[in-house]
């Protein structure tokens, strides 16, 4: 029915009552009346069709004025309704209708022209059931205070719960219900500990995500049931691969480990073996322990804080691929010639045995600096051998158009009480380069091979970039003073890749680099084929890290089903077709919740940092203009705000097509890429903020 109802009304453009839909489908029977009524309500439920005020129906896609999407509100009370296939919507203050912070809404478009902007109509979905804060006393009565500065609601706090916490305390509270407007009654199901605790305040930011540290009991009592060593009959119907020399590399301090790789080179070819740990041993569909996964969707890295996907038990134990001990793995076995095509492949079960735990920083000074650890001698050669291949994939990308926007990471670096006392940069060598590289040949590898088959699967996908997006990019550059010769119409990746590479050279290349791919789309997961854009790949999908994220376990269980079990069986292909939007859509949301959250650990432990440094003056270069001031990036990328009102000798207004505030009579200009001197004012890890005021421009004048 449902099928008939989207098909009648796909080209009506007018709001259709119940009677005139039951009219164009042609029914005649109750029956018939109410399957098409509970029919609608579904597709109304599912925002699909919209449901006006006068009690009449019409398809979303047939309102061009009428937008969905997640809702989110800027600190100064703006929001912007979040749109994945075109701009986001401007929603100003006085337009929100009572929408909060992350709230699902329906907006209308109310100007289309320069700048584009709307009003919330109604609120389709309130997932607000969790917040974070912190209890303070006021006139010796406890209140909350969120965490979340953007959530413009008030909770008052149940009784009882309230008995066992402090002035200090960072607590978890549910929202029980709403008792006025915006206004909850909420109870504490969680003492984080006090604010002042080691650790607390990266746990609070971690809750605020829904990133939850502990595992149900439920989980823990499935947990007894996992072996701590491989079973004998845990290897039947695998290849045995523990004669192989096979190892790892990886961080100092990694415990979960998902890759290993080999490497041989007979007749002209480059045999590169990936070997990931086959956490869907363990980890199985319909299980506390699966449906955790699941929930949780990816590890969160929060500074030196892991919160795992799975129990350490599995992360770091049975299922990472520990030195000297036999683990069970997917493996992706390929035949590279020298122009870096893969000619032939082999994916299966295997059991492995790691020679070596080896780190980045052992393994680079081998291939960058010649240095050779005694304990790494006899792999020496096979490294070596590695690179040469890594380098041989990474020109292959380049020629297929992949796109290097060549991003700096910071690293958070703290003290046994968790205070955060240096910000540096990741050192990224040929070591992180060569596994990444071998990490792509093995996922593109793997999802061209069911590709190919034309059976439902889970991709990493990365849409092409918005035209305008880009047009308004190259007029920033222009307006910089450059000139380019990239055709702006050719959005393919060496398109950009092209655009990219003339912008190299330019003092201001790593901030136009990081405005080039805020300009571009965000990847996701999708059981869609679309490609993936920055990679320049037909097929990607993410089949190397089973151990922290969920679609890779999903990619293991799918290569099981066909490839092993081979069950191409109508059932099968049936139950994937139907579970993989679902999985896909809520693996690319938590995918996003864990990013935000390291950002926001990142932004909180920057601040604490700098708070050691006022008075303190630096280098910079200004990464960002805005109306109320710019933001300059230091040496180290800790950014901090000089202040629009902290601009002395002048007024100063800002100018958004050059990306510059300008005195009114001076002319004196700030615009992005502006080498700047600046001295810390303030500093607040509580707000995660950091001001900053200029002490010397370009020019060497003092301000």
């Amino acid at each position: 029915m449902k099928d008939k109802i989207l098909e009648v009304l796909s080209n009506v453009y007018e709001a259709k009552t119940m009677l005139e839909i039951n009219n164009l489908l042609n029914l005649n029977t109750v029956e018939e009346y109410q399957e098409s009524s509970a029919s609608v309500g579904e597709l109304v439920n599912e925002h699909i069709i919209y449901h006006t005020n006068k009690d009449k129906y019409i398809l979303y896609k047939n309102c061009p004025g009428l937008k969905i999407g997640k809702l989110s509100i800027n600190k100064k009370g703006f929001g912007f309704v979040l749109l994945t296939e075109e701009d986001d919507l401007f929603i100003p203050e006085d337009k929100l209708n009572n929408a909060i912070d992350d709230d699902l809404v329906l907006a209308e478009i109310t100007r289309n022209d320069i700048k584009k902007e709307g009003r919330i109509i109604r609120v389709l979905e309130r997932n607000l059931s969790n917040v974070v804060g912190e209890i303070v006393e006021i006139k010796r009565k406890k209140k909350l205070k969120l965490d979340n500065d953007k959530l413009d609601i008030i909770v008052e706090l149940d009784k009882e719960s309230l008995k066992s916490c402090v002035d200090g305390h960072k607590v978890l509270v549910k929202l029980i219900k709403e008792i006025g407007k915006k206004k909850y009654l909420g109870k504490i199901i969680k003492i984080l500990g006090h604010k002042a605790d080691p650790g607390v305040d990266i746990l609070s930011i971690a809750y605020k995500y829904g990133i939850n540290d502990e595992f149900s009991e439920a989980v823990k009592k499935e947990l007894e049931r996992i072996p701590d060593e491989v079973s004998q009959t845990e290897l039947v119907g695998r290849r045995d691969l523990t004669g192989e020399e096979i190892f790892t590399i990886d961080g100092d301090d990694t415990k979960d480990i998902d890759d290993a790789i080999s490497i041989k080179y007979e007749n002209g070819l480059y045999e590169l073996g990936v070997h990931i740990a086959d956490v869907s041993n363990y980890v199985k569909d319909n299980t506390a322990l699966g449906q955790e996964a699941y929930d949780r969707g990816t590890s969160s890295y929060l500074a030196d804080t892991v919160i795992p996907m799975i129990p350490h038990k599995l992360s770091n134990g049975i299922c990472s691929l520990n030195e000297g001990v036999i683990r069970l793995t997917m493996s992706c076995v390929m035949k590279i010639d020298h122009s870096g095509k893969v000619v032939d492949y082999d994916i299966f079960p295997s059991y492995i045995k790691s020679r070596k735990k080896m780190t980045y920083k052992k393994v680079n000074d081998i291939l960058m600096r010649n240095i050779i650890d005694p304990d790494y001698e006899v792999y020496a050669s096979s490294l070596y051998k590695m690179n040469e291949l890594a380098h041989i994939l990474r020109r292959h990308k380049i020629v297929k158009g992949y796109i290097d926007f060549d991003l700096d990471e910071a690293k958070v670096v703290q003290d046994e009480t968790g205070k955060a006392i240096d910000i540096v940069k990741r050192i990224r060598e040929d070591g992180e380069c060569l596994i990444e590289d071998f990490m792509i040949v093995a996922n593109e590898t793997v999802a061209s091979h069911i590709s190919n088959m034309d059976l439902p699967f889970i991709y990493r996908v990365h849409g092409e970039p918005n035209p305008d997006k880009i047009d308004d990019f190259v007029n920033l550059v222009k307006q910089m003073g450059y000139t380019l010769n990239s055709r702006v119409v050719d959005l393919s990746p060496k398109g950009m890749q092209k655009l990219l590479g003339e912008l190299n050279d330019k003092p201001e290349f790593k901030i136009l680099s990081s405005m080039l791919l805020r300009s571009m789309k965000k990847a996701e997961y999708s059981k869609e084929n679309i490609g993936h854009f920055g990679l320049a790949s037909r097929e990607y999908t993410h089949f190397t890290s089973p151990i922290r994220r969920f679609p890779d376990l999903t990619v293991h269980r799918l290569l099981k089903s066909y490839l092993v079990e081979h069950d191409l069986s109508m059932s099968n292909i049936k139950y994937w077709e139907n579970s993989l939007a679902q999985i896909a859509e809520h693996s690319s949301e938590r995918e996003v919740a864990a990013v935000n959250a390291e950002r926001d650990v990142m932004d909180m432990k920057m601040a604490e940092y700098m708070e050691d440094h006022i008075g303190e003056q630096f280098d910079g270069v200004i990464s960002t203009v805005t109306n109320f001031g710019f933001f300059v990036e230091l040496e180290n990328m800790v950014e901090g705000l000089v202040h629009v009102n902290n601009l002395k000798g002048d007024y100063y207004n800002y100018v958004p097509e050059l990306l510059s505030l300008i005195g009114e009579t001076t002319k004196k200009q700030y615009r992005i890429g502006d080498k700047v001197r600046i001295e810390v004012i303030a500093a607040s890890k509580e707000n995660a903020m950091i001001d900053f005021k200029i002490v010397e421009v370009q020019d060497g004048n003092k301000e």
